[in-house]
């Protein structure tokens, strides 16, 4: 929308307008005042006359509206089905959103009709009646009887009672906290009448989600008073937005692989039909991954992925069915809560198959064959943890590198100004790069890679063939220095030469200038051939003193600048001229600046020096990974770049959400920074055929997501394009900023402002419970469950122990069973371990865990459409039931309003254009009982 205004479901959002008004926070999370107003009516009827005097009716009301300008009738909602009731009272309300084109002319047709079965295909019409929201709006407290008018418009067939849904009916509860009037283009008399109503107070979620679809109900208490619950579900920007800034990094990643190839200098023939390989292969993966980014680009207005689409190649790194669903409720004389959940496809490569098996079999069989390969292709064999190594010493490297330049720039220009403090600054933030940097580099990989790169050039000469020419390829046989060819790197190698020692007085550096000079070109300029000498035997000692000429040279640069604050010092009062030391004989006393310059240019020289160095071998060990895995490799690559893709949508789209509706919770701000969130990921999927396979991709794409770190960020204007989450990053380790208007960034705690990364702690538990799951649980194989379920409870268990140290328990949140988190987990370990057939206790006790520890939660199933609707409806029964006394006579009755006719059949309706969950009465035989949909709403149908 223009303007800066967003859509959000039950209300408005001005962006500008919150940012202006901070006062609109409310400890509900960033609550909007002022807002709009909605209606929602509740519906009842009497005096039912059935068609046949011997019977009562099964009545339902479906509700339509007529837009009294282009005379049409829009079918808009339908009540559950009371069944054998002559007087029904309906626990499905309708809804009338803030941004429903409604007037006081709209006119609002109910028909009343006798369901013979439950799925509604076959009814007998009871009746209708007709009114207008303005009729309603005047008449004595907002309630209108109506008489129900036969098909021939003369006979009576009962009554119908339509009410407005006011607060009073939640027996005085405060209304001053729930909504606020505000002056509209809309019905006057709608927007009059937004003080009787109870408006759902959205969090600040304008950027992120939008599409809301919403259900009202009314459900009684074990104190026999009544609640209403509303259910909001929405689309999230992120489905689309997410997968595309990865896919440009992914892009940006993948040539920069490339340009090291090229920058790798001249190979043996061997080593440069494998570079020629490799790079062919990288652009392979370039040339697909933009395809499929300007496919995405072409796509707009989509906010999701329907199951229908799952396997189509252009959406596969778009998450299938990602929406968001809160369940607000309102009790009489109790603070409103609302309760969320994201639900999502399981994140799996569909258009890939599962042939195979998924990620988790085929990176173990993968990792099992890369030693046979390496020998085949005379490469040395690398371990996941030491092509992990390679990545981080490159993404670091190329991080510290131009940071340390800006550094020792800033501390000459603090020279310049003469600034002792400037200077003392500038070169503790020089040094503590500077050492990071070294640190990086500690590691006998890089050592190694050297020695191997040095084989694999033209002419190599070993130390034993030294006076032997070698022809080829044979040499790659010596990179091992007679060790076996599967040996890790490390091994087998001269071992890591003590550097140099360092000393800490400036003397030193004339000899870092003196060591450079053999590796430098005319005009002081490195060249990429020199640094690694050909046609001789390999100097295994080089890499140290190159290495260890970065901390001498910090040294010089440290003691230059502890002279010159002495000097500076000493000229309060006259001294005899003291003699200066060794490092600054060539320069006359002056300024600063001119006498720092010599050795921040030298210690920048040096780190260059050891970044083309370190490049260059980081990008062999690379090379040579990716050469022993053709094709292989690439192409696990590309199925987990799909996965992890739509797994981080999910889980950004999950934090989003978490994050704004606790803006203003200082416990949780106080979790979020000490120690992060637990985001646990609930599937339904079984261990049997594809989905298995299914399951082994989501086990490797949420494990994948520790990868990852979010940043709370000030956005730099408050325009709803500057609010969307950025990516950045590169395969190894991903950011994802969430920015803020400023002024409620600044509400936040320093911590978090100050732009500490935020760590997310994902979790994955499974219970498969449809007919496969039976086939499995009886003739096939349920370990991977088992371990998937084990050890994330472990992981579940060491968050809890870590948050438990940092963050006092009162932080969390209160709930009405007061069982101890710690015995909660007692309690899923133990059902962990126990041998039982769809031990579907697991999920619900995961699930309260998560809630009790702020956590973010999600579900998935194949499409998160149809197991996943009966999940998620089950736990907001559980949760009416456990924390707001709902009777257990309206337990399954509230279950069924909401499977039948709540948000998760319309769910179904958005992805398939069909209201029937995709089940039949056989594989429902195997579904635990609670799991299982009401009569009516199932069939054979396409998902």
């Amino acid at each position: 929308m223009e303007d800066g205004t967003q859509q959000l479901g039950h209300c408005m959002v001005d962006m500008r307008e919150l940012s202006a008004n901070p006062e609109g926070l409310t400890a509900a999370g960033v609550m909007l005042t002022p807002q709009l107003s909605q209606m929602e009516l509740s519906l009842a009827c009497t005096d039912l006359l059935p068609p046949g005097r011997d019977r009562k009716p099964n009545a339902l009301v479906q509700v339509s509206v007529i837009d009294p300008h282009k005379q049409l009738l829009v079918s808009h909602a339908c009540t559950e089905i009371v069944d054998a009731n002559k007087d029904p009272l309906f626990l499905t309300g309708v809804t009338f959103p803030s941004e429903y084109p409604a007037s006081p002319e709209t006119l609002v047709k109910l028909t009343v009709y006798d369901a013979k079965d439950k799925s509604q295909e076959s009814s007998s019409f009871l009746g209708s009646a007709t009114f207008s929201v303005g009729d309603l709006l005047r008449s004595k407290d907002e309630r209108l009887t109506l008489s129900l008018r036969s098909s021939d418009g003369v006979c009576a067939a009962g009554t119908v009672v339509v009410s407005r849904l006011k607060m009073g009916e939640m027996e005085e509860v405060d209304l001053d906290h729930i909504t606020t009037e505000l002056p509209s283009h809309k019905c006057p008399l709608v927007c009059e009448s937004a003080s009787h109503s109870c408006i759902d107070s959205n969090p600040l979620t304008g950027p992120v989600f939008k599409n809301p679809i919403c259900k009202v109900y009314r459900f009684q208490t074990v104190e026999s008073k009544w609640m209403l619950v509303r259910e909001q579900m929405e689309e999230c920007t992120l489905s689309f937005s997410i997968p595309k800034q990865l896919l440009s990094l992914y892009i940006q990643e993948d040539m920069s692989r490339v340009r090291h190839l090229r920058e790798l200098g001249e190979l043996s023939p061997h080593w440069d039909n494998l570079r020629k390989e490799v790079m062919t292969r990288y652009g392979g993966i370039i040339g697909s991954y933009q395809e499929t980014l300007a496919e995405l680009d072409k796509i707009t207005g989509r906010s999701f992925k329907p199951s229908c689409c799952k396997a189509q190649k252009s959406l596969e790194f778009i998450p299938i069915n990602l929406h968001t669903q809160r369940m607000r409720v309102t009790c009489p004389r109790k603070t409103d809560a609302f309760y969320d959940i994201v639900t999502v496809g399981a994140p799996a490569a569909h258009f890939q198959g599962f042939k195979c098996g998924g990620l988790q079999r085929l990176l173990s069989r993968y990792e099992s064959e890369k030693k046979s390969f390496s020998t085949a292709y005379q490469c040395i064999y690398y371990s996941p943890e030491h092509t992990a190594k390679a990545q981080e010493v490159l993404s670091t490297v190329s991080l510290l590198q131009p940071l340390i330049s800006i550094l020792a720039d800033q501390l000459l220009q603090a020279a310049q100004e003469h600034s002792s403090s400037g200077l003392r600054e500038a070169l503790k933030n020089l040094s503590d790069k500077t050492e990071q940097f070294v640190h990086t580099l500690k590691d006998e990989l890089v050592n190694s890679a050297l020695l191997a790169l040095h084989a694999a050039r033209p002419g190599y000469v070993s130390k034993n063939q030294k006076q032997t020419p070698v022809q080829g390829g044979q040499h790659q046989g010596h990179i091992h220095q007679g060790s076996d060819q599967n040996q890790s790197p490390v091994q087998g190698l001269p071992g890591h030469s003590p550097a140099t020692s360092i000393t800490d007085s400036p003397a030193g550096c004339n000899n870092v200038e003196a060591s450079q000079t053999t590796t430098r070109g005319e005009g002081g300029t490195l060249k990429h051939q020199d640094s690694i000498p050909h046609h001789k035997e390999y100097d295994e000692e080089e890499w140290d003193r190159v290495w260890a000429n970065v901390a001498k040279c910090l040294n010089c640069v440290i003691a230059m600048v502890d002279k010159l604050q002495e000097e500076d010092g000493s000229r309060q009062e006259p001294v005899p001229e003291q003699q200066l030391a060794d490092v600054i004989t060539s320069h006359h006393p002056g300024e600063w600046r001119e006498q720092l310059r010599p050795h921040v240019t030298r210690l920048k020289e040096c780190v260059i020096e050891v970044v083309e160095k370190a490049k260059r071998a980081m990008t062999f060990v690379l090379l040579q990974e990716a050469a022993c895995s053709i094709p292989q490799g690439f192409l696990l690559q590309q199925r987990r770049d799909v996965v992890f893709s739509q797994a981080l949508a999910a889980l950004a789209c999950g934090f989003v959400m978490r994050l704004y509706a606790g803006m203003q919770d200082q416990g949780f701000l106080k979790q979020l920074h000490l120690v992060g969130l637990v985001a646990q990921f609930e599937s339904l999927l079984s261990t049997y055929s594809e989905e298995i396979g299914m399951l082994e991709d989501m086990e490797v794409g949420v494990s994948d997501l520790q990868r990852v770190l979010f940043q709370i960020t000030e956005a730099k204007t408050d325009d709803l394009s500057d609010l969307q989450p950025l990516v950045c990053g590169r395969r190894d380790h991903f950011f994802v900023e969430v920015p803020l208007p400023r002024l409620v960034f600044q509400t936040l705690p320093e911590e978090i402002r100050g732009g500490q990364p935020l760590r997310v702690f994902p979790v994955l538990f499974n219970v498969g419970i449809n007919e496969q799951q039976t086939i499995a649980e009886r003739f096939g194989d349920i370990s991977l469950q088992e371990r998937i379920n084990q050890r994330n409870f472990e992981m579940l268990e060491a968050y809890y122990k870590s948050l438990s140290e940092k963050v006092p328990l009162e932080c969390l949140p209160c709930y009405q069973t007061q069982t101890d988190i710690k015995e909660l987990l007692d309690t899923l370990g133990q059902n962990v371990v126990t041998k039982k057939r769809k031990n579907v206790e697991i999920l619900w006790i995961a699930g309260t865990i998560c809630r009790r520890l702020n956590g973010i939660r999600l579900t998935s199933c194949k499409s998160a459409k149809d197991r996943t609707s009966m999940s998620v409806t089950l736990e907001q029964c559980a949760l009416l039931r456990d924390e707001h006394q709902l009777s257990k006579d309206f337990f399954i009755r509230a279950l069924d309003c909401m499977r039948r006719e709540g948000c998760r059949i319309e769910n179904v309706q958005k992805n398939i254009r069909c209201r029937k969950y995709a089940f039949n009465m056989l594989q429902l035989m195997a579904f635990p009982k609670c799991y299982r949909p009401p009569e009516g709403t199932y069939g054979k149908v396409d998902s």
